[in-house]
């Protein structure tokens, strides 16, 4: 992201709001909730169930931009400052977001950083053998993985955090809201559940990736080994041979007959590992690390989303999906 660009647009959007602070507001009895991400939209529209007809939710990745390559406009940041709820991530990705939260205008903004909210299972961004390193990564600084939605348990514990957000906002909802959130909650366990069930049954618990791996915490939740040619927040889109021939030779020590890729590959380097196996007759699949939306994706609800990851790592795994 240009940081200098990303700075300027902040300056100007946010003196804007410097010049008309001392205007009268109109008063908008809707609540306005601007999130992130798709999941949080997702799952703050769960929580408001019927009172989604008393509130402006907006979405700010919908038109298919990628979670590392999103830049906010002007508008982004006006409807963050408007908002009196916003919901964002909080990884490397959003220093923009926590600039803007401070400057929003009602007093009874609240927001709702996930890598906070889930601190204590957050993961630093590892290098794992055999992965590509960033050709600017500074070997110094820590950095986390910032894919936390991709967890459904991180997924549950989000969930009720956007409940006792909303109940603490809304007291006169408290009782709707909390209700919302279990019910999806319970949904959302029993797809986890699922998820164990199909590892479990599972032989061989390794996956491979030839693309960035976003999926850290959701293989962590279920005992899964993995081997990729990047991490999850990498820039890179070459990856040297001595990634690929490391990569073919896992697939070949294991016997695996699928590679992985995520939604946005072109799937090129999966299909040189492919062609340096011994067989060279593995099948690529794609995993959806939902970093990106648009208007036909936004068709699927996050649990349609990570129902259909579910069928396609127990087709990776070779085995079937848990009932």
């Amino acid at each position: 992201m240009n940081k200098k660009i990303l700075t300027a647009v902040l300056a100007g959007v946010l003196s804007m709001g410097t010049l008309t602070a001392c205007q009268s507001s109109v008063t908008n009895a809707k609540l306005k909730v601007t999130a992130r991400i798709y999941p949080e939209y997702e799952w703050v529209n769960a929580v408001l169930g019927d009172e989604k007809k008393n509130a402006d939710v907006t979405l700010l990745m919908k038109d298919g931009i990628d979670l590392h390559s999103y830049q906010p406009s002007a508008e982004d940041i006006m409807t963050i400052k408007n908002s009196d709820l916003f919901l964002y991530v909080g990884g490397e990705s959003d220093g923009w977001a926590i600039d803007a939260s401070k400057e929003a205008k009602n007093k009874d903004f609240m927001a709702i950083n996930l890598m906070e909210l889930l601190q204590d299972t957050t993961k630093q961004e590892v290098t794992k053998e055999g992965m590509q390193k960033d050709e600017d990564e500074d070997d110094g600084e820590i950095e986390y993985d910032e894919h936390v939605w991709l967890s459904l348990r991180n997924a549950e514990r989000s969930v009720q955090g956007i409940a006792d957000d909303l109940a603490a906002m809304q007291p006169e909802h408290e009782d709707a809201y909390q209700a919302n959130a279990k019910a999806y909650i319970a949904q959302l366990d029993a797809l986890d559940q699922r998820y164990q069930k199909t590892v479990d049954s599972a032989e061989t618990k390794v996956l491979v990736f030839g693309d960035r791996f976003p999926f850290r915490y959701m293989v962590d939740d279920y005992g899964l080994d993995y081997y990729a040619a990047f991490v999850g927040c990498s820039a890179e889109t070459e990856a040297s041979f001595e990634t690929i021939r490391f990569l073919a030779e896992k697939i070949d020590a294991y016997g695996l007959k699928h590679i992985l890729t995520i939604e946005s590959s072109d799937q090129k380097i999966a299909h040189t590992i492919k062609c340096n196996t011994a067989s060279k007759d593995q099948d690529i699949l794609v995993l959806d690390s939902i970093q990106s939306v648009d208007q036909k994706k936004m068709q699927s609800s996050y649990l349609d989303i990570m129902t259909d990851n579910l069928n396609v790592l127990a087709k990776a795994l070779d085995t079937e999906p848990a009932a």
